[in-house]
């Protein structure tokens, strides 16, 4: 094991490493779901090796149990939801050229940890910012 960090939605484990690739196990806890993310320097391929639960990729739901395999592609959304009564376990292979926290780009997230929007972005929306 190279590092261990506990996240709100349950935990992952670091199994190896290098310039190009890293491997983890992630277990996501009954109920819980990873963010909804995007990466620019890293794509990844999930294989579930227990539990059940709902794979979001691009906005279309695909239903995930044990034995079954979901392709990131560089740059896609993503996140992965725990629909089971047991932690939902599933290996990941990242493949790219950087793999820091900093390249996850959050479009969603149930456990606050979304940046603050810019005043650009509540104009748009129609929502006036801070004076």
């Amino acid at each position: 094991m190279i590092e261990h960090a506990d996240r709100p939605w349950g935990a992952y484990t670091v199994l190896a490493e290098a310039e190009d690739f890293k491997v983890k196990t992630i277990e996501v806890q009954p109920g819980q779901r990873l963010s909804y993310q995007r990466h620019s320097r890293r794509s990844e391929h999930w294989f579930v090796v227990g539990g059940e639960g709902v794979v979001t990729l691009h906005g279309e739901s695909i239903d995930v149990r044990r034995g079954d395999a979901v392709d990131v592609p560089l740059g896609m959304a993503h996140r992965i939801h725990n629909t089971g009564h047991v932690p939902l376990l599933f290996v990941e292979v990242q493949h790219g050229d950087y793999f820091g926290e900093d390249d996850i780009v959050r479009l969603d997230d149930d456990y606050g940890r979304l940046p603050p929007r810019s005043a650009l972005e509540r104009s748009v929306q129609g929502r006036p910012g801070p004076h």
